[in-house]
């Protein structure tokens, strides 16, 4: 193997920028942006960085080979002949996902099955044993990726997906997925200068992502595994030597991280994640109703949150988001308040005009991340002073 190699990073539509520019600032080189991912190029070390830091990134593949299909049996015998023994062993466990974007094939599962046919049929042919299947917690994840007639094997070097930081003990009914809060707060441009308000905390997601990206903080450093760790040439010396490198570039975080939620049992849960997170002391929770509370100073403040879609949280969405738009014209101003939701017809009772909406996905509800800017007095005093 070269020292540099392609990878692929896979992200949420809509993170595709910010994901690049995550590794553009991390170092990669021939960065390629596509849909729902990224492709790179680096060197072992590179990849072990690149699984520690991305926040933005859901997955890190290694591309392995990719070939021609025409039929079912190209399929098949592709992946029969392909040369498995240089990277798996018998003795190893791994599992088969497939995403398919093709007219030849229709069921991903069908698929798995057939590469994972070819491959233990090679091992029985060249050892007369068989690496088994393990669905829960396999050594290698195996992915194949068939657009229209080209099909692309991959290795996942991450094993479980890379929003399971490791923190999140406690969660509600509705979660916001990590990668998801990490992008929003990413996407509303915060300074890391001033402090974040979170109204809506729930079980802590965003106000943890937030503390991670003010500190430059390693999201994946507490996993205790990857799936690299399985491969042959994983080096534990260079995975250990990356891991003090990125964490010599923390940094200090002079303001307040903020959140409040109404419900005491979403600030229990909250409070354990926190605690979990290392990031007690710039993190400040309190049980508050948002609808109830201001500002208590005229500093600047960045509110991000994830409100009610009425999907799993059952409200009444006229009346919450008109509350929204209220509380946040009243008594926030001199701030820039951002927020997720999939209720696209919601947006219309807030009462204030976005001047942003960004298209992303939450699981699988479209939604808009809305940005509202509460100026000191009217919008036209503001644009007088800041002449």
């Amino acid at each position: 193997m070269d020292n540099d190699f392609k990878m692929i990073a896979k992200t949420f539509f809509g993170f595709e920028n910010i994901l690049a520019d995550e590794l553009l600032k991390l170092g990669a080189k021939k960065i390629l942006i596509g849909v729902r991912n990224v492709s790179f190029y680096g060197d072992l070390g590179f990849l072990f960085k690149s699984n520690l830091y991305l926040r933005s990134a859901i997955r890190i593949l290694m591309p392995l080979n990719s070939f021609q299909l025409n039929s079912e049996k190209d399929l098949y015998s592709s992946i029969f002949n392909f040369n498995w023994e240089d990277y798996i062993s018998v003795e190893n466990t791994f599992i088969v996902e497939s995403v398919l974007n093709s007219d030849l094939f229709s069921h991903s599962l069908f698929v798995s099955q057939r590469v994972k046919d070819g491959i233990v049929d090679r091992f029985r042919k060249l050892c007369n044993k068989r690496p088994n299947v393990d669905v829960e917690n396999p050594d290698f994840k195996i992915n194949i990726h068939i657009s229209k007639n080209i099909c692309t094997i991959s290795l996942d070097s991450s094993g479980k997906p890379l929003n399971q930081r490791g923190y999140r003990s406690q969660t509600n009914i509705a979660p916001i997925n990590e990668v998801l809060a990490a992008g929003i707060i990413m996407l509303s441009n915060w300074d890391c200068e001033s402090d974040f308000l979170d109204p809506m905390c729930g079980s802590g997601t965003i106000l943890i992502e937030a503390a991670m990206y003010a500190t430059n903080y390693p999201v994946n450093i507490k996993r205790q595994r990857f799936s690299f760790m399985n491969w042959k040439n994983f080096d534990s010396d260079l995975f250990e030597m990356i891991k003090k490198s990125v964490l010599k570039k923390v940094k200090p975080f002079k303001n307040k991280i903020i959140g409040y939620d109404k419900a005491p049992s979403a600030i229990l849960k909250c409070n354990q994640n926190v605690l979990n997170s290392g990031f007690g002391k710039i993190i400040e929770v309190s049980e508050d109703d948002f609808f109830m509370t201001k500002k208590n100073n005229d500093k600047y403040l960045h509110i991000l949150f994830n409100p009610p879609y009425g999907e799993r949280l059952k409200i009444d969405i006229q009346s919450f988001y008109k509350q929204i738009g209220d509380t946040l014209k009243t008594n926030y101003s001199n701030s820039n308040a951002w927020f997720i939701t999939s209720s696209i017809e919601a947006l219309k009772y807030v009462g204030l005009r976005p001047s942003r909406k960004i298209k992303l996905f939450n699981g699988k509800l479209e939604s808009r991340l809305a940005k509202y800017e509460i100026y000191r007095g009217t919008k036209k005093t503001h644009k007088i002073l800041n002449k």
